[in-house]
């Protein structure tokens, strides 16, 4: 289990930038029906944005929240609201899903990536070879924008054994380039009419 894998360091704050869901919370129960039912589209969902199936984990997330709203399931869906690029959807449900659930350190986090970062260097310093901690430094980088560093991350992540790294090196490589050619079309002087 991911989570038991993070040893002391606050970083299970950072889930979601890394993909990974909330867990269930201790206290789910399948003795009503419906809660049960939810609870199925829940567990579902976070089986297929382990897949990477972003857009399956968001119809089954909707499905549970539908059928019975609470953190964990408002949370998972910010979290693919956030991969899709939908980030106001995603801070919606994350403003939420902390006003269900004001104690979630995931919620609160997120609304601080800054803080995420500092742990996240901390975490590094001290594991420098750990792979999920290099890929979720990786995404937390690349979120805010800072593009080089999280591509250095992500080649960290992919050489200790995260295959998934792969797919986020060729996205940021892609936006790197696209930013890059953008400044030298803005850089080109502009050609007077003669």
């Amino acid at each position: 289990n991911f989570i038991s894998r993070l040893r002391i360091y606050p970083l299970f704050v950072i889930f979601f930038a890394a993909g990974w869901a909330s867990s269930v919370t201790p206290q789910s129960s399948a003795s009503d029906p419906a809660e049960a039912e939810a609870l199925r589209c829940l567990e579902q969902g976070t089986a297929k944005l382990e897949d990477g199936d972003v857009q399956g984990a968001k119809e089954l997330y909707l499905r549970s929240c539908e059928i019975h709203r609470n953190a964990s399931s408002l949370f998972n869906l910010g979290v693919t609201h956030f991969h899709l690029k939908e980030y106001d959807d995603a801070i919606s449900a994350w403003k939420e899903s902390i006003s269900l659930q004001p104690s979630s350190a995931d919620a609160h986090t997120i609304s601080r990536p800054d803080l995420a970062l500092h742990h996240l260097e901390i975490a590094s310093s001290l594991s420098p070879e750990d792979a999920e901690i290099a890929f979720n430094h990786a995404a937390v980088l690349e979120a805010s924008n800072r593009l080089e560093e999280a591509l250095e991350k992500y080649k960290l992540a992919e050489q200790f054994g995260v295959s998934r790294a792969v797919v986020h090196i060729r996205n940021v490589c892609s936006i790197s380039a696209k930013i890059l050619m953008q400044r030298a079309d803005a850089a080109k002087p502009e050609k007077l009419d003669e």
